[in-house]
């Protein structure tokens, strides 16, 4: 009998595998999503922000029953004017909303990478870009990063190291995650001029840009050579709102404009909230910032006391940071486990990396204090009884 079944492509593959105890990531993901005392550390989202404006916003939609209207298919106009306003970038510039950073990274990559072109990435690295490439590019050329010679990052230097004639898309994670590396003008200045010398093009994904202490766009030394991918997921704390955009040349976005799946616009409430934040952001900016930079020491202090382990990067310019458990004898994943059993969600290395995962947590700070405190307690807590 013939079999009815649906072969998978040869691209199909996962970033997510379930812990242990659960059948699926769907499963693991309800799990802690529903369980209303587990600390939130395991996927970089902020829940700093109090902002009433932003939950006004919505409130407000949803009273005015505009919901019930399709938006704009590329985001409302006030939104675009906001984000280019934010990023310095309202001349030559154009942008598109999206649901979130990562279909704004799965349309760029879609419509750049051609059947003969390569892509390059870094490991560690958001694994899902690596994924998105696979199934347009020729080969996605994953550049190992895990070392202080290069400052955990994907520098100039190893760009043109890796890259051949056949390359067409370089991945910039800035700052980057898992780690909280970022780069320097310098490096970017370098970065854009590799871009123009060789007419490919950097995706530019600064999904982390405002936890940064010191920011440089792509955009601004190669306009004609850059992808900016925006998010409201992290500063703007809307994670769950699934919201972002990119932000590009007019005659580049015109071409991925051929790709783009919701003609039928994002959502509503998140448009709006998001046009709240914008507007507020300048009154609680600097709060937020202060926040994450104070619970990082105490990560550090709290690492600082176990015998052979270390903060990679440190400070990071995200609101995420890497813990390496190497020397200690500990999995990461272990270490992971237990940390959920007392109620607080972290994640293990193999999640942002397919070369080093067995080396590191990973983990944010952008909660309240007297939770990352906790984190460090029980981190202790975890060496002393789970150390060989």
């Amino acid at each position: 009998m013939r079999d009815s079944m649906i072969s998978p492509k040869k691209f199909a593959k996962t970033t997510k595998s379930p812990p242990k105890g659960f059948k699926t990531s769907n499963d693991f993901f309800n799990f802690v999503f529903k369980d209303k005392k587990m600390i939130w550390m395991g996927q970089n989202t902020n829940h700093l922000l109090q902002d009433s404006l932003i939950t006004d916003a919505m409130v407000e939609c949803v009273n005015s029953g505009e919901y019930c209207k399709y938006p704009p298919p590329e985001g409302f106009p006030e939104l675009h004017e906001l984000i280019l306003n934010d990023l310095g970038l309202e001349n030559d510039f154009e942008m598109m909303i999206t649901a979130g950073g990562t279909e704004s990274l799965y349309l760029c990559i879609n419509e750049i990478m051609k059947a003969d072109m390569n892509m390059v990435t870094c490991d560690p690295g958001y694994l899902i870009i690596d994924n998105f490439a696979s199934r347009f590019a020729n080969q996605v050329i994953s550049v190992p990063i895990y070392n202080a010679e290069c400052n955990y990052k994907l520098t100039p230097h190893l760009v043109k190291e890796y890259m051949d004639e056949n390359t067409k898309l370089i991945s910039l994670i800035d700052p980057l995650n898992p780690l909280g590396s970022s780069y320097t003008k310098q490096e970017i200045k370098e970065l854009a001029e590799i871009a123009i010398e060789n007419d490919i093009y950097l995706l530019h994904d600064i999904t982390y840009r405002d936890f940064a202490q010191d920011h440089h766009l792509v955009a601004k030394y190669a306009p004609e050579h850059s992808l900016t991918i925006y998010s409201f997921s992290k500063i703007f704390g809307m994670a769950g709102l699934r919201i972002g955009g990119i932000i590009a040349n007019p005659h580049l976005l015109n071409s991925i404009r051929k790709v783009l799946i919701n003609d039928l616009g994002t959502n509503v409430l998140s448009q709006k909230a998001a046009i709240a934040a914008l507007k507020s952001k300048r009154q609680w900016i600097d709060s937020i910032k202060t926040q994450t930079r104070n619970n990082q020491h105490i990560i550090k202090k709290a690492v600082d006391q176990v015998d052979g382990a270390f903060l990679p990067v440190y400070p990071s310019d995200g609101n995420m940071m890497a813990i390496d458990l190497k020397e200690t004898g500990i999995d990461p994943q272990i270490m992971a486990d237990y940390l959920l059993e007392r109620k607080i969600f972290i994640r293990q290395g193999a999640y942002t990396s397919k070369l080093f995962g067995d080396r590191y947590i990973r983990l944010s700070f952008s909660v309240p204090q007297y939770q990352v405190k906790i984190f460090a307690e029980k981190f202790l807590e975890a060496y002393e009884a789970l150390k060989l």
